[in-house]
């Protein structure tokens, strides 16, 4: 079984890619034996045959996972891809195989190596693609996700919290959590009918500033002038504030690759106008990173993107600390 999680919205495809891992472990693998992650930045056939051939006495099947396998640089590895997974495709085969990644249907640039393997897992029978989600479907999965921590949360809230944090899932759901917990702290100095956990629009106007952006922008300028002691000053206030070291890489990954679509963008002649139409982003948020993208060319930004990317990897694989990793980054710009 070939399945792939790919687009935009890689909080939702992270944790489709969760579930799929956790049903796997609970019903084939309770040990973990035979779940593997592979770097798509590393991986190449033979590493991917031994995944799959490796045998384990608690289970027979095995499910594989490549995370990011479109960001490699060498093409021929895509071709490899192809021509292996069509084979895979024709065999009765039980193991799973899961390609992770943010690659998009509307990504035009993809070489002929990427465009055959992306047609073909994304025409496949379990490929799923998760595209930004519009204001009314973000209005309906803040509701879904309070209500699944067991909270509520007022229309006008709900309304409130996106008009400031916007259409990205990994500032929301952080925002989320401190939300509730607050509403949760409420609790303990309340009792009978006093106790109302419902999250409401002045709730949200006390803890979500609207200052999201501009703490990301003042980690993307520390970085970028390569500014080791800011950055730390500035992450370790943001940690003190309720962020989490996954959110703010997070934040960071995508003010980056903001800054590198709007550096690609007025390399090839667009305006901060053109770029906030095409990029369906707000003008204030274009504009800063115009303003941003000025210490940067091309080259280096990918260079910057593909290190956090890299970063993102082994934090989720724990294998770093981000902000010793992010320091380590600064030190080598």
């Amino acid at each position: 079984m070939i399945i792939f999680l790919y687009g935009e919205d890689a909080f939702r495809s992270r944790q489709k890619l969760k579930e799929f891992k956790a049903k796997f472990l609970r019903e084939i693998d309770p040990q973990g034996t035979s779940l593997t992650v592979l770097e798509g930045e590393k991986v190449n056939l033979d590493k991917l045959n031994q995944a799959i051939g490796s045998v384990s006495l608690l289970s027979k099947k095995r499910m594989v996972v490549i995370e990011n396998l479109f960001f490699r640089k060498d093409d021929d590895i895509f071709t490899q891809f192809y021509t292996y997974l069509t084979s895979k495709k024709e065999q009765a085969d039980d193991n799973i195989i899961i390609v992770w990644d943010e690659v998009s249907s509307a990504n035009k640039g993809l070489t002929k190596g990427r465009g055959v393997l992306f047609k073909f897992l994304a025409k496949s029978k379990y490929a799923q693609e998760f595209k930004p989600l519009s204001n009314l479907e973000l209005l309906n999965w803040v509701k879904k996700e309070v209500e699944a921590r067991s909270g509520q949360i007022s229309h006008e809230a709900a309304n409130t919290l996106v008009s400031l944090v916007g259409n990205d899932l990994w500032a929301l759901n952080n925002e989320l959590d401190k939300l509730i917990n607050y509403k949760a702290g409420q609790q303990l100095h309340l009792s009978g009918e006093d106790k109302i956990n419902k999250i409401e629009t002045a709730d949200v106007r006390e803890l979500v500033s609207g200052s999201i952006d501009e703490n990301i922008f003042a980690l993307t300028d520390a970085i970028s002038n390569r500014n080791k002691n800011l950055v730390a000053k500035l992450f370790q206030e943001q940690i003190e504030a309720g962020s989490t070291g996954d959110y703010l890489l997070n934040m960071i990954l995508r003010q980056f690759k903001i800054l590198l679509q709007v550096r690609q963008a007025l390399d090839s002649g667009g305006n901060a106008r053109t770029i906030a139409s095409t990029l369906k982003l707000h003008p204030f948020v274009v504009q800063k990173a115009v303003t941003q993208v000025r210490n940067f060319n091309l080259a280096s930004l990918k260079n910057i993107f593909e290190r956090l990317v890299k970063i993102d990897y082994e934090m989720k694989t724990g294998k770093t600390d981000v902000l010793l990793a992010l320091n380590m980054l600064v030190v080598k710009l």
